[in-house]
């Protein structure tokens, strides 16, 4: 079998490893990009437990400059482009009262989380209509519950989400009669390194029952959702949203 390909940006730990490990899975070969110089040991050996093939390229997402040497190493070493999964991203710097924003941090997490992801996205688009037409091909962005319920200790992060779910529903549109499924995937309350200074405070409201599922949500699951989306069988959902959250944002009285 013909292994696929997928780009997956921010691979090198937490849930973007996690996605990596489930599409090597599933069939693909990985170019993964990330900040880190290398790739972790914990990336190489998940790809290539699962009969993957990894290739690494290093890049600032905020950095535009960068963006077209990434497409062109997936395009070296795998040919073409099946799937790409824009999961970089950060934190706010800091969390705080909305009216201490700063402008500085703002901007950097905006430049990352949403500018950096639009152009991105917009320029592996270019290359997927540029290479012959195939089947299941997709993009599959990575948001948050954040997208929707505000945390005015961290307004920053809250709007960059926001503002991705939008380009998301325009890209959707944009790609659809090019049979590009487009998709967006909002994790919940998840085990990662971006969670732990907070874990002891979601650890109570788990407790008390703010997650139906009465439990955290694991980078593996936000993998194992992504993998159907990119299996291509759900092209004629492109557009739709995803919630990985345990009912999370499942409203009730």
């Amino acid at each position: 079998m013909t292994r696929r390909a997928a780009i997956v940006t921010g691979a090198n730990r937490g849930i973007g490893l996690a996605i990596a490990e489930a599409l090597a899975a599933s069939g693909f070969d990985i170019l993964a990009g990330d900040l880190a110089p290398a790739p972790s040991d914990e990336l190489h050996a998940g790809v290539e437990r699962n009969n993957g093939r990894l290739a690494y390229r290093a890049f600032d997402l905020s950095d535009l400059s960068t963006h077209a040497s990434v497409i062109e190493t997936a395009g070296k070493e795998f040919g073409a482009i099946d799937c790409l999964v824009n999961n970089a991203g950060m934190a706010s710097p800091v969390r705080g009262d909305l009216l201490d924003l700063a402008p500085e941090n703002f901007d950097r997490v905006l430049s990352v989380n949403l500018r950096g992801t639009i152009f991105f996205s917009q320029a592996v688009a270019r290359a997927m209509l540029a290479a012959p037409a195939k089947d299941g091909r997709s993009i599959v962005t990575i948001t948050s519950v954040s997208a929707e319920f505000a945390s005015p200790e961290r307004p920053d992060y809250c709007v960059s989400k926001a503002g991705l779910s939008m380009w998301i529903k325009n890209l959707a549109l944009r790609l659809a009669a090019d049979g590009i499924g487009v998709f967006e995937v909002r994790p919940g309350i998840i085990r990662t390194d971006m969670t732990a200074a907070a874990a002891e405070k979601y650890d109570g409201l788990i407790g008390q029952g703010l997650v139906p599922s009465r439990r955290w949500g694991e980078a593996a699951d936000v993998g194992l959702a992504v993998a159907t989306l990119a299996a291509g069988t759900l092209g004629f959902a492109t557009g739709s949203i995803l919630n990985v959250d345990g009912a999370l944002s499942v409203r009730r009285l």
